[in-house]
């Protein structure tokens, strides 16, 4: 049961007491514990409260405030507590009735303003402790992302994200310590990167621009096989595309792709959705590691790989609400296995290019339901001094969907 607030999460920026509004001013003055980072409680002085640096980890600190319940507690945080910032984990621990929040202005409503960029319009990532792959899908021709650094070391690690792209031309702005005294803007070409001296605090905002010999990601799945390394064992563009529709993923599920051969599967699963989770399944070592940088180079780092064969190597996997087969279907016990650990409304897509598993697809078909379908491909090739039709080997897909 939530009771009148005692906590209040204080948003601050680099100007200090003089952003604050008498509401945040007042209880910061009101209160007997006042916690924060030691740059937010310097600017936040003067303070007569007791005072609270915070731990590492962050979480060491929750005991402290837990136990100040029924006192007066402020948390200091930059600017809005709850984009990238501390007030999702106290929500965690604090009804939102024993909380009051009072939000400053985020660094990238600044960013936009000091741009005159229209904020609903960009793309917004934290590469703060997170993979700099994870900016690759959005390199899209003409994007404005906003990019929250990690250090003063981030914008020259964005320019070689860029550069080894094709994606030298894009624009840069660097912006340091927005809101305060030390504020500064500095712009320059990716390719002509020679910014130095880079203040921790700061944004990186990207106008990309796309030319000749850039290498930009479709949006759509079914990615030409180019985009991936692989020896032959990969799941062909257009029927990965019509593999990715039957799976139908949604925002934020779990995809376990069996016999992952290069990965591509999961890969556009996670890149259908930057919530999508995926796991591929390979018994080979030289595969698994062919996966891996295929997911760096694809911008999902975040795939997790998995050594071995099923079923054996479900065990202790997070359940899925989708599972791809797509080599391995005739191990005994794999579709039983497979569907055994489904969540309800979840997918099960296995495809067959032999007679043998397409018996054995055909007769699952049969006791579970379901639908089957062939996908045949042809491509024009030169015949003589013709074009001609040569057909690629039919596949068999069978889809199933458990019920909710």
């Amino acid at each position: 049961m939530s009771g009148a607030p005692w906590l209040t999460l204080i948003g601050i920026g680099e100007d200090g007491r003089d952003g604050l509004s008498p509401a945040a001013a007042r209880a910061l003055d009101q209160a007997q514990l006042v916690v924060g980072g030691r740059r937010h409680l310097d600017l936040a002085q003067p303070i007569a409260a007791e005072t609270l640096a915070w731990p590492s980890p962050l979480t060491d600190a929750l005991p402290v405030i837990l136990a100040r319940r029924g006192s007066t507690v402020a948390v200091l945080a930059s600017g809005d507590p709850f984009f990238y910032g501390v007030g999702t984990l106290l929500s965690q621990h604090i009804v939102p009735g024993e909380m009051a929040v009072i939000p400053g202005v985020s660094s990238v409503s600044l960013a936009a303003a000091r741009l005159g960029w229209s904020l609903q319009e960009c793309d917004t990532i934290a590469l703060h402790g997170r993979p700099f792959e994870r900016l690759i899908p959005m390199l899209q021709p003409g994007a404005r992302i906003l990019a929250l650094s990690w250090d003063g070391t981030t914008p020259a690690k964005v320019v070689e994200v860029l550069v080894r792209r094709g994606l030298g031309g894009s624009r840069l702005s660097v912006l340091e310590a927005l809101g305060g005294a030390r504020e500064r803007v500095r712009q320059a070409v990716a390719r002509d990167f020679d910014i130095g001296e880079i203040d921790p605090l700061n944004i990186v905002a990207i106008e990309v621009e796309a030319g000749e010999g850039s290498t930009v990601l479709p949006l759509t799945p079914g990615r030409d096989e180019g985009y991936f390394e692989h020896d032959g064992q990969i799941t062909k563009r257009e029927v990965r595309a019509v593999a990715l529709a039957a799976l139908a993923p949604r925002s934020g599920e779990l995809l376990w792709d069996v016999g992952a051969g290069s990965g591509s599967i999961g890969i556009e699963w996670m890149l259908a959705h930057c919530a999508n989770r995926a796991v591929a399944i390979e018994p080979r070592a030289d595969r698994l590691e062919r996966i891996r940088r295929n997911a760096l180079a694809l911008g999902v780092p975040d795939l997790q790989v998995v050594e071995g064969s099923a079923p054996v190597a479900f065990a202790g996997l997070s359940t899925p609400n989708a599972v791809f087969i797509g080599g391995g279907a005739t191990t005994p016990g794999l579709i039983e296995a497979a569907l055994g650990q489904l969540l309800p409304g979840g997918r099960l897509v296995a495809h067959a290019v032999t007679l043998e598993t397409e018996m054995l697809l055909v007769e699952a078909c049969k006791r579970h339901g379901g639908e089957l379908t062939q996908i045949a491909v042809s491509h024009a090739e030169p015949l003589g001094g013709f074009t001609g039709w040569r057909p690629a080997r039919p596949v068999v897909q069978w889809r199933l969907e458990t019920s909710r």
